[in-house]
């Protein structure tokens, strides 16, 4: 005789909390992208079950797919947000405020070193000319008073 496992039943409000919390993202910051209060977010992560329209934007808002918060698996979720999320790179997730991503570095951090060292260079090759410049005036100034 088999028996069947029945799945348990996802609580979707905290899903979203625990989506957002592993995301880095603030209820203020999620409240402001749907266009809602903190304290309606907060209703929001109370709900053991989320209207699907509701559902739908709050999933698209937070860039996972809806089924990460109906099937929410905290284990599952994070390999998704590791490896499939936009900013996954990133040290703190995406920043979802007008899509922004404040901590991609689309630059190569070894070119900019590469950059400011020579500018040291070229700033300290200034300071030695210039050095250079005022010991000749000091000296010329030196040699006109023996005389």
């Amino acid at each position: 005789m088999t028996t069947t496992i029945m799945p348990e039943k996802v609580h979707h409000g905290r899903a979203v909390k625990r989506i957002r919390e592993i995301l880095h993202i603030k209820q203020e910051v999620l409240a402001d992208a749907l266009g809602i209060s903190q304290q309606s977010v907060s209703v929001l992560e109370s709900k053991e079950t989320i209207e699907p329209e509701q559902l739908e934007q709050i999933a698209q808002t937070l860039k996972v797919p809806v089924e990460a918060i109906k099937n929410f698996n905290e284990e599952g979720t994070i390999f998704y947000i590791q490896h499939n999320h936009e900013g996954a790179n990133s040290s703190t997730g995406a920043i979802i405020s007008g899509g922004e991503n404040y901590n991609h570095c689309n630059f190569n951090p070894l070119d900019k070193y590469v950059e400011a060292v020579e500018e040291i260079k070229k700033l300290y090759d200034a300071l030695v000319k210039e050095k250079d410049e005022k010991i000749v005036l000091l000296e010329k100034m030196l040699g006109e008073k023996k005389k």
